[in-house]
């Protein structure tokens, strides 16, 4: 007695291609170029692409698992700022050599009078040399990685640039026809605003680090010359007040828009008083 044939089967995405297997969820047969290995069985690749998430799903959870974003994105731009500033052409002036991007970014009450009201911002992304983007780098790392989870993106973003103002107005103030830049006073204001709200929860900030970085920042400050006294300090003091403002503990919280209205003042109150200069 003689058998029937066999029965072929062929891929479902490749007809030329015959096959004994088949998908574990939908028993289409599949070749094993088309099958991906599962917890249970094999799956084809229609199979896999629809039981990915939605691309905003995807996106919602590569967002979650990002907590210091803002923080990396304010690294990059600095450093992408300093390798611009290098490919300036030096030139030679009565303080001596300056570079011409420098120029460009630097902050001075001079420039300021002119109308040149972006310098309060992107002097906060020149930095001077190798290791003054580095030092300023590495706490903003530490620091970011801090707060910006404690604080969300928004309000870290906010404190940031609040405190940056304050570092700029500060400059101004003391030096103001000197040509300044750096993100330290950001940095500053993010000590600060660390340094408050470990107080604020009754954690002593000389045990944790904080009081004692900026401490021996502060110390640097007065003690090295060329340092911007004005923007380390004007960054600290704002950064304290808007980190009191967003950092207070939610049992103590009577007015939560606080932390949102307190960088606006601050921020209107510094323009008005570099404008009156």
């Amino acid at each position: 007695m003689s058998l029937p044939p066999p029965i072929l089967e062929y891929c479902t995405r490749h007809p030329q291609i015959v096959t004994g297997r088949h998908c574990t969820r939908c028993d289409r047969p599949a070749c094993n170029d088309c099958l991906t290995l599962a917890d249970v069985g094999s799956h084809c690749t229609e199979c896999v692409r629809r039981a990915r998430p939605a691309t905003s799903e995807r996106i919602r959870f590569w967002n979650a698992a990002q907590p210091v974003l803002v923080t990396r994105l304010l690294i990059a731009v600095n450093v992408i700022a300093y390798a611009w500033v290098l490919t300036g052409t030096r030139m030679s002036s009565i303080a001596g050599s300056i570079n011409s991007n420098e120029l460009d970014m630097g902050l001075s009450q001079v420039f300021i009078d002119n109308g040149e009201w972006y310098r309060i911002i992107s002097s906060g992304f020149l930095h001077f040399g190798l290791i003054h983007v580095g030092m300023n780098m590495l706490l903003l790392w530490q620091l970011g990685q801090l707060l910006e989870p404690a604080l969300g993106r928004s309000r870290f973003t906010l404190l940031y640039f609040t405190a940056m103002v304050g570092g700029a107005t500060g400059a101004l103030l003391i030096n103001p026809n000197g040509l300044t830049g750096g993100a330290s006073g950001a940095v500053f204001g993010l000590m600060a605003a660390a340094a408050v709200g470990f107080q604020q929860r009754g954690v002593n900030p000389m045990r944790t680090g904080i009081g004692a970085t900026l401490m021996l920042n502060l110390l640097i400050t007065f003690a090295i010359p060329g340092i911007s006294i004005g923007g380390h300090l004007g960054g600290a003091l704002v950064g304290g007040v808007i980190g009191y403002a967003m950092l207070e503990p939610k049992w103590q919280r009577d007015a939560p828009w606080i932390a949102w209205v307190a960088p606006v003042i601050c921020i209107a109150s510094s323009l008005l008083l570099i404008s009156t200069f």
